[in-house]
């Protein structure tokens, strides 16, 4: 039983790795192509690309719910498969697209195949032992941080061939996996432990809505908010702050991504695993927000460029919270529901990557700007770091409400 378990989060993992890659590789040429087909100058493409993520996000924030709930339904392996196969098509449609329209019909079916990760995750919880939830998790976090690694190098290579080929390679990265988790994936969850499908409970935020019966939930779903909405102090405004504190060039902002990712996949694959038993979640979740304010407080006030090399450490270190915060808000839903958990949690993130990018840049904007009223280009990272420590109160208040409230 252990071995198949294994078997399974192994497949798991090169399932999200191989998502992730394949994103990644499209992320070197996606400017280029959207300059091809729209005859625009990088400015105009920069605008583009913005709408196109904001196409991706809000299509996910719709989708996320209903997969997860489909899978509550129906099962994981089916509704995977079927997210795995689109995702294959939709590079394939991106590798073909002859207008700018077809990129955003492209990035419409991502936000729905992008759901993936609903599924996996819902998957993960189904296998993992209350012990081993946070650190199986954590395989999510390594795969995204070894995927942004691996898929935008292999893209900027695959560049070099023609704008459409990374695009036809990611397509065939999406359909071998769709292959190999046909004949190789278990169903994770039994029959008995599925329940009747919902149209209400579909509906973005009605999910979230239906997890107040558990006592905490609510607290932990606004420090859950307020650790995503943080996180795009670093991951919308990194490039911004580094141009213009440091004169970097697109070659140094790259070296530094794949430091990032370097760093989380080790934190997430590695760290989690060993630091979350003996730490355990609640300690994890504490120690993990306060490293990640530690580090945006250390951008914040960087001065020189190496610092910021040094200072993604700490940063990075922070990554021990998520899985563990993930994995205390599984333990409390039951496994006819963990579709419908995860789905609400993607679907939040999606959200705040609507809010959090305009939140940041905009902060960013307003104290680099002439009419500033202080010059600080750290202003976004200090936001960030604050959003932090209020998430880490939140969710002590909210856990020791919980025990409180068990012990009447």
């Amino acid at each position: 039983m252990a071995s198949r378990k294994n078997a399974a989060i192994g497949f798991i993992f090169i399932t999200l790795l191989i998502d992730v890659i394949g994103f990644g590789i499209i992320i070197p040429v996606m400017p280029n192509l959207i300059e091809e087909l729209g005859h625009v100058n990088v400015s105009q493409a920069s605008k583009i690309g913005g709408w196109l993520l904001f196409a991706f996000a809000i299509t996910q924030f719709i989708f996320s719910p209903l997969i997860g709930n489909l899978s509550d339904r129906y099962g994981r392996r089916p509704v995977l498969l079927a997210t795995l196969f689109a995702f294959s098509l939709d590079y394939l449609l991106l590798a073909f697209a002859p207008t700018l329209g077809w990129l955003f019909v492209g990035r419409v079916i991502a936000g729905i195949t992008g759901a993936s990760f609903t599924t996996a995750s819902a998957y993960i919880a189904d296998i993992s032992s209350p012990e081993d939830r946070a650190k199986n998790f954590g395989m999510i976090g390594a795969a995204f941080g070894l995927g942004f690694v691996i898929g935008p190098m292999i893209g900027g290579l695959l560049g070099g061939l023609g704008t459409r080929v990374p695009f036809m390679v990611a397509a065939g990265l999406c359909f071998l996996n769709f292959l190999y988790g046909l004949f190789i994936l278990p169903e994770s969850l039994k029959p008995e432990s599925r329940r009747p499908f919902e149209w209400v409970r579909a509906i973005p935020g009605v999910g979230l809505l239906n997890l107040r019966k558990y006592p905490a939930m609510k607290g932990l779903i606004i420090a859950l908010i307020l650790v995503y909405l943080g996180g795009h102090a670093v991951q919308t405004n990194w490039s911004f702050f580094t141009i213009e504190r440091f004169k970097w060039t697109p070659g140094m902002i790259g070296i530094s991504l794949t430091v990032v990712g370097v760093l989380v996949g080790a934190v997430q694959a590695g760290l989690t695993r060993v630091l979350n038993p003996k730490l355990g979640n609640e300690k994890s979740i504490y120690i993990g927000l306060a490293l990640y304010a530690f580090g945006m407080l250390l951008f914040a006030f960087a001065s020189e460029s190496w610092m910021m090399f040094v200072f993604l450490v700490p940063y990075c270190l922070g990554g021990i919270c998520g899985p563990a915060l993930q994995s205390i808000m599984a333990g409390y839903v039951p496994a006819n529901e963990q579709g419908e958990l995860q789905g609400s949690l993607a679907g939040l993130m999606s959200a705040t990557t609507i809010v959090g990018p305009l939140l940041m840049t905009n902060t960013f904007a307003y104290f680099t700007g002439k009419n500033a009223p202080i010059y600080f280009p750290g202003s976004s990272f200090l936001l960030g770091a604050i959003l932090m420590v209020a998430s880490a109160i939140i969710a002590y208040y909210s856990l020791h409400v919980k025990k409180a409230f068990q012990q009447v």
